[in-house]
């Protein structure tokens, strides 16, 4: 088995679970879900530009990006059910 840094697959937060009203950060990406009532009331995505350059300078980039996009497609489809 692969031995992988530490942040492997991490880009992303899980889109599943998240607190509203708190900025949930992955190592590149973020976003926020604001409420103020009864409905959602703003979104936000946010990117870390030093922490993305650091991680196309990484020789596992390309896979870990795969691997991050390819769960937030599966996330994505299982938030639609």
């Amino acid at each position: 088995m692969a031995q992988h840094k530490h942040c492997y697959g991490t880009m992303f937060h899980d889109s599943l679970h998240f607190e509203t009203n708190e900025n949930m950060a992955g190592k590149v990406f973020s976003f926020e879900v604001e409420n103020a009532g009864l409905t959602r009331s703003d979104r936000r995505v946010k990117a870390s530009i030093p922490e993305w350059d650091e991680c196309r300078s990484c020789e596992e980039f390309d896979h870990c990006y795969k691997l991050c996009v390819a769960k937030l497609m599966l996330e994505t489809a299982i938030a639609r059910r």
